[in-house]
């Protein structure tokens, strides 16, 4: 899965890490949804975290289309309630 994080640049993560992403992201919806400010920063650093951690970065001069595009590390609460609705960044 070729994952974009605004601001960075772009990994491929193996499918593997698929699940795991998308259990920070049902969690990340959670915590937007209730306001919680440290637990959305906790879970926001998690999942970039992961695909720095797991994903290859790819060339910047490689133009591949993203599958997933996450939000920058600094993005605040207020932003994800604008971003983060409904089903969360992943697709069901």
């Amino acid at each position: 899965m070729i994952i974009r994080i605004a601001t960075e640049g772009q990994y491929n993560l193996p499918g593997s890490f698929v699940d795991q992403l998308n259990e920070i992201d049902n969690q990340l919806v959670e915590a937007v949804e209730a306001a919680d400010r440290s637990g959305f920063d906790s879970l926001l650093k998690q999942m970039l975290d992961l695909v720095r951690e797991h994903g290859s970065p790819l060339p910047v001069d490689e133009l591949v289309e993203s599958d997933l595009i996450l939000p920058t590390p600094d993005t605040t609460l207020e932003e994800a309630q604008i971003l983060f609705v409904g089903e969360g960044l992943l697709p069901g």
